[in-house]
């Protein structure tokens, strides 16, 4: 069985039958096309073969971290031994970071200090996607949640999704004020799927599961055209800090 060829051995080849067509050009029509069309055979095999054989081009992921762990101030994450993201307050969120697809490992640790960490966790992430990655809960039992991000929109449209991530505040229903329910019974650490709006202004108000009874009012929320939004429930409903809303664009 012959070996198989590469795109240099077909380039080769190509070139050996242009130089004989090339040759007898003049001097037997017949021999010159004989070969001139072998030249042109190799030569779709040797473009062939650089395709087929090219390594595409792999888009990284897009990693972005939440900080929600009320109790825990200012953090610095490390992503594989590199500190990636420095001191990060409660409430806010880092720029995204490019990543190459594959496993990576999570250090989270109290700005300034890299003796006692307050979470480890290893995530993977594949090419082309986009991620949030949220701190919840004490700072004592930290954990990190993984959401994709579903940025892509509509031309000219908008939409929203929910992420409730208040551990003292009891399943929620997402709706207009004073009027439907437009996501119900969110619990806690739930992401809702994305709603596709209209560009709007519009009043929304959290209460609690199946009653009439408001958590948290959201006044005016603009969603613009060709945006895509994350809105997170964070501090608590019992304690302090208060429980707010923050609004992300993916």
């Amino acid at each position: 069985m012959s070996e198989k060829r590469t795109h240099s051995d077909y380039l080769q080849k190509a070139a050996m039958y242009d130089l004989l067509a090339q040759f007898y050009k003049y001097s037997n029509p017949n021999l010159h096309m004989h070969y001139y069309l072998k030249h042109f055979k190799y030569m779709n095999k040797a473009n062939y073969s650089m395709r087929v054989n090219t390594v595409p081009i792999q888009e990284e992921a897009r990693v972005r971290i939440l900080h929600t762990s009320h109790d825990c101030l200012d953090v610095d994450i490390y992503i594989n031994g590199n500190r990636m993201v420095k001191s990060l307050p409660f409430k806010h969120i880092s720029n995204f970071l490019a990543l190459k697809s594959g496993k990576y490992h999570i250090d989270i640790y109290p700005a300034g200090n890299m003796v006692d960490s307050v979470l480890n966790k290893r995530i993977t992430v594949e090419s082309g996607k986009s991620y949030t990655l949220a701190t919840i809960d004490h700072s004592k039992k930290m954990r990190l949640l993984v959401y994709q991000n579903q940025p892509e929109v509509p031309a000219n449209e908008a939409k929203v999704r929910f992420i409730h991530l208040s551990h003292d505040t009891p399943e929620m229903d997402i709706a207009v004020k004073d009027r439907d329910v437009i996501f119900p019974n969110v619990s806690y650490k739930q992401a809702t799927e994305y709603l596709g709006l209209t560009p709007m202004s519009v009043d929304l108000e959290t209460r609690e599961a199946g009653t009439r009874n408001i958590i948290l009012s959201l006044p005016k929320i603009q969603f613009k055209a060709n945006e895509t939004y994350t809105v997170v429930f964070l501090g608590l409903t019992n304690e302090k800090p208060e429980l707010e809303a923050i609004i992300l664009r993916d």
